[in-house]
């Protein structure tokens, strides 16, 4: 098995959450625990809603395209990718927190992204890059971080 990410989160009410990334945004479902947890393909990475009463605090930091809301978690997408899950949310009628933006046009770093909640409430990034290749780009042996 490849490195996959895993993330555990509160999904409030497990049923609506696991609905939302699986009708809204076209994810898998995998291994669950009825009324407990259910993992999500979260395009190739395992995301785990947790049934819960509670939700994560949100607050908000500026970046380049003004403010963005943290915790948030996300993906990078193939452009194709990217517009079908983008399209798909259009279509549902799902509010952006922040709608898509095209961030660092010109340089290596071009890409654009948008923010969205799940239904507990959950920031997730959805993003393409340009240049993907640049994310953890190596100099002089050296690998320095991407402005993500």
């Amino acid at each position: 098995m490849a490195n996959t990410f895993h993330l555990a989160i509160p999904a409030g009410v497990l049923e609506t959450s696991v609905a939302f990334y699986r009708d809204v945004l076209g994810c898998s479902t995998g291994n669950s625990e009825t009324g407990r947890w259910v993992d999500i393909n979260f395009w190739g990475n395992e995301l785990t809603l947790h049934q819960s009463q509670e939700s994560l605090p949100n607050v908000s930091h500026d970046v380049d395209m003004g403010t963005v809301m943290v915790p948030h978690f996300g993906v990078h997408l193939e452009q194709a990718d990217f517009d079908t899950v983008k399209a798909r949310l259009e279509a549902k009628g799902i509010d952006f927190i922040d709608p898509p933006y095209r961030r660092f046009k010109g340089n290596e770093f071009e890409q654009e992204t948008f923010f969205i909640k799940d239904p507990n409430g959950n920031v997730m990034e959805i993003k393409t890059m340009v240049n993907p290749e640049v994310l953890f780009k190596v100099v002089d042996g050296c690998q320095s971080a991407a402005i993500t």
